[in-house]
């Protein structure tokens, strides 16, 4: 098997030597099976295909999620707390099963047959969430049923896009040669674009989509959503003719490979050194090119007594295991950007309940576009990044995307601090304000206090959206081995969905704590008594110290540029 892929290569290397522009660097096929033409596939043309869908499956998405608690408080009447809490652990959900959606993909059916999958899957829960909102104005189901009835579809339409999302983004990634100068400089942008135009997308649709549930009809404003992925899965369809497909040489599951290291480092633990095998089987990486940290499992290169040679493990896979290990620190010290995150859909808008929404006389601005803000601010920053941004410290740094992935992170958790404490400073401005009017004892006051306060932190929120989020899409497709790409960003999802959970243990740790002893507790329902200006200011703290950890270990990161090694 390999001497007939060494040959297909050598015979793949001399037609790009008589056409270096038509045939693909890496293994890569069209629709047919074919290897890949570089003018007739791939590159920017697959790549916004693949955008618009994704444009109209978030707005399928968040068409469900922006809204859900007033379908939970309303047609389902269940408690404010209910269903806040219901939300919550929902999103969370969703946020963490892209994880299992990248694992069917990356082991099993490949990224484009679980697009297709997951779509229908998602089609299917968002047509019979459709029917289900009927169900409030028909008597021949109880309330408790349609309760349970609406849960399992919304968790369907979950079970949907957590199998869409990762594998969707690492697809379009896929359509940019990584082997190729131009296409390798050009995927960072499709990134930048990527968030560009999810967030134009929704923030032209979703307040429509809002007005429409809030005062027409859920079944309308569920059934929108059902039709836009329906258009989705079939732009996706449409651009196939178009897309190129990575072959996989390797015939082993890449978590396989990257558990026989940990399980033959430990079995090799004690054991002496025999034969230690340096042959390599892919990726042409040469053995002064191995990485020098977590040498720990350089032990799974041993063959111990009575061992055959030929169930070593190689040196590739060993530093496929070392680049996950990597990861772990960059992971866990992101997490305090997802709790951030989880703030702006839960005491933002709170804070913007209790102020003044009107814009000018006879216009109240809808609390729903609070949210609008923070996509204007991704909207007009993100091509900035791109056009102007990025060129300007290129010339400085020399770097093709300008400054490096984890300082692009870095960078952006950094934001996230000024955001908090802004955040912090409006919250003290409020509460003196309702001590001034004496509204402190009336929970349901509006404080003569403008909602424009409120968009500083709501458009940093966007601003430092583009650094971080955009950064660790990036950065977790990059660097994880290759055929785990839909697992990368599965990893970036999650910590978005970790730190909601986190999030609202950290709520409940506070609550318990705060409430101790007959005083008000930092959350009471009394939103004029409470005080979430405590919270903001641990928020920024937590920040700090977590954007500390990050850059340590982002200073001693050593980057894996697909058989080269590079650091930080």
């Amino acid at each position: 098997v390999h001497n007939h892929r060494r040959r297909n290569q050598r015979l793949i290397n001399i037609d790009l030597m008589e056409n270096p522009n038509e045939i693909l660097l890496e293994a890569a096929v069209d629709y047919r099976g074919q290897a890949a033409v570089r003018s007739k596939s791939g590159y920017w043309t697959s790549a916004w295909f693949i955008i618009g869908v994704e444009v109209a499956e978030r707005i399928s998405f968040f068409g469900i999620q922006g809204n859900l608690i007033s379908y939970l408080t309303g047609p389902l009447e269940q408690t404010t707390a209910t269903a806040a809490k219901n939300v919550n652990v929902w999103s969370g959900t969703a946020s963490l099963l892209p994880l299992l959606g990248a694992f069917v993909a990356d082991s099993f059916l490949g990224r484009y047959r679980t697009i297709v999958l997951a779509s229908l899957i998602y089609i299917l829960g968002l047509g019979l969430l459709t029917l289900s909102a009927i169900l409030p104005s028909l008597t021949i189901c109880s309330p408790q049923s349609q309760v349970i009835l609406f849960f399992t579809l919304l968790y369907l339409v979950a079970i949907g896009q957590g199998g869409h999302q990762p594998c969707v983004q690492a697809f379009g990634a896929d359509q940019f040669d990584e082997q190729h100068p131009k296409e390798h400089r050009d995927r960072s942008s499709f990134f930048n674009w990527w968030f560009f135009a999810t967030a134009t997308g929704c923030i032209l649709t979703l307040p429509i989509l809002n007005y429409i549930q809030d005062n027409y009809s859920w079944v309308l404003g569920f059934g929108i959503p059902f039709l836009v992925m329906i258009i989705a899965l079939i732009v996706f369809l449409m651009g196939t003719v178009t897309y190129r497909f990575n072959i996989n040489d390797n015939d082993k599951s890449p978590f396989l490979r990257i558990g026989r290291v940990f399980v033959a480092a430990i079995r090799n633990w004690q054991d002496t050194l025999i034969y230690m095998d340096i042959k390599e089987e892919c990726d042409g990486m040469l053995p002064h090119q191995r990485s020098q940290q977590f040498n720990f499992l350089n032990k799974a290169l041993l063959t111990p007594k009575g061992s055959k040679r030929e169930n070593n493990c190689s040196i590739s896979e060993v530093e496929e295991a070392k680049a996950i290990l990597r990861l772990i620190p960059i992971w866990t010290t992101s997490l305090v950007y997802g709790i951030v995150h989880a703030q702006i859909s839960t005491f933002f808008t709170k804070q913007g309940k209790s102020m003044d929404i009107t814009i000018f006389p006879g216009f109240d601005m809808p609390l729903t576009s609070l949210q609008i803000i923070n996509g204007v601010s991704v909207v007009l920053f993100s091509p900035i990044y791109d056009r102007i941004f990025v060129p300007i410290t290129r010339a400085i740094t020399g770097k093709p995307s300008g400054i490096t992935m984890l300082q692009r992170i870095g960078t952006g958790i950094f934001i996230s601090i000024f955001t908090i404490v802004i955040a912090a400073f409006v919250e003290i401005k409020r509460l003196k304000t309702v001590q001034e009017y004496g509204l402190v004892d009336d929970p349901n006051a509006i404080v003569p206090m403008s909602i424009w306060w409120l968009v500083p932190q709501y458009f940093l929120f966007g601003v430092f959206g583009v650094f971080t989020m955009v950064g660790l899409q990036e950065f977790f497709y990059d660097q994880v081995p290759t055929e785990l790409r839909s697992m990368g960003l599965a990893l970036y999802l999650s910590i978005v969905g970790v730190g909601s959970f986190l999030s609202g243990f950290l709520i409940s740790l506070i609550q318990i704590l705060s409430g101790k002893f007959g005083n008000e507790s930092w959350f009471c329902d009394n939103i004029n008594k409470a005080h979430f200006d405590y919270f903001y200011w641990l928020l920024a703290g937590l920040s700090v110290v977590g954007f500390t950890l990050f850059v340590c270990f982002a200073k001693s990161y050593t980057y894996n540029h697909k058989g080269s090694i590079t650091h930080a």
